[in-house]
């Protein structure tokens, strides 16, 4: 019987690392690999990712006189270099995420993804291999859309309802990463109460959205995301990627578990779904996102979260700075 991870594979289903820890990446054969601020945090703690700091410093000093700007130009090259070091272990894409703090400013969002694409490029490496990650709100949506026009492929990440993933197809986005884990969390603390795998809140979520996806037609990629244990994930088999932590990957890897396919896309067809739109109406979209309280608190609490990591990394980028 082959691992669990493999048979995860053969159910059609693209694994994805998430992770920056780009040592432990290779083990496990991803074909693509999902970075955030937190997970750069964590990473970048480790002596062994230290030449990687010292080559951001390195470029951000040389970016104008401003210390804060200097210490902007280091994020975004750092953010970047490990984009870089992960591109030379997986044959796929790295999605490398926007400042959460532009989670509702378009024009910034729109300003940042471009400059890391150029960051990219002037290191040699294509748009084609990144993914540029944005809040699903409002108006990371819409920077997506803009962006896909661009060529520059957007994976839209703290999702958590069928509201954001409408929008996001809608707006062409080229992958979306509804969360599995932080649903269950909240539900978990809502009803006091634990749930199997095939009970799963967060499980169901990317099982609703997969089948609006398949139903109605639309090319964007389902990638279930952040995960808290296998269940999920093998609940998940069939889905097209799912991105997973390095932990729950080494279960995978050391399970013969058997591991059958739950999601299938010709099943979807057969679904009676009633179809929505937000194409251009902010205001439903806005209404209906909010009618769902864990979603909106989720979000919220998602872009605290990652614009506080983000925080924290560029403390420490600026002492660095300040003793170079």
């Amino acid at each position: 019987m082959s691992s669990s991870l493999d048979q995860l594979k053969a159910t059609g289903t693209t694994v994805v690392c998430d992770s920056g820890d780009f040592a432990t990446i290779d083990k496990y054969k991803p074909q693509d690999a999902t970075t955030n601020p937190s997970l750069i945090l964590a990473a970048s703690k480790k002596e062994e990712y230290a030449k990687l700091i010292d080559a951001a410093v390195q470029y951000g000093k040389k970016q104008g006189k401003d210390l804060d700007d200097q210490v902007d130009a280091t994020l975004d090259r750092l953010l970047v270099e490990f984009g870089k070091e992960i591109l030379q272990i997986v044959p796929g894409k790295v999605s490398t995420e926007v400042d959460a703090r532009f989670s509702f400013d378009k024009d910034a969002s729109l300003s940042k993804a471009r400059h890391i694409i150029e960051l990219y490029e002037s290191i040699g490496i294509s748009r084609e291999r990144v993914l540029i990650k944005l809040a699903s709100t409002w108006e990371g949506i819409k920077a997506a859309e803009i962006l896909q026009k661009e060529g520059i492929n957007c994976n839209l990440t703290l999702m958590f309802s069928l509201v954001q993933a409408i929008a996001a197809a809608e707006a062409g986005a080229y992958l979306i990463s509804p969360f599995v884990g932080r649903i269950l969390d909240w539900y978990k603390a809502a009803m006091k109460k634990e749930f199997k795998p095939e009970e799963d809140p967060g499980v169901k979520s990317v099982g609703t959205i997969f089948n609006y996806y398949k139903k109605f037609g639309y090319k964007t990629i389902v990638m279930g995301a952040s995960f808290r244990n296998v269940g999920e994930i093998t609940e998940l088999a069939g889905c097209d990627y799912l991105t997973i932590s390095p932990n729950l990957l080494e279960e995978l890897y050391n399970s013969k578990d058997e591991v059958p396919q739950k999601l299938h896309s010709d099943d979807a067809s057969k679904l009676d779904i009633e179809k929505k739109s937000y194409l251009n109406d902010e205001a439903l979209f806005r209404f209906d996102f909010n009618e769902e309280q864990m979603a909106v608190e989720k979000l919220r609490e998602g872009i605290s979260k990652f614009a506080a990591d983000a925080v924290t990394l560029k403390g420490i980028l600026k002492e660095k700075i300040q003793k170079a």
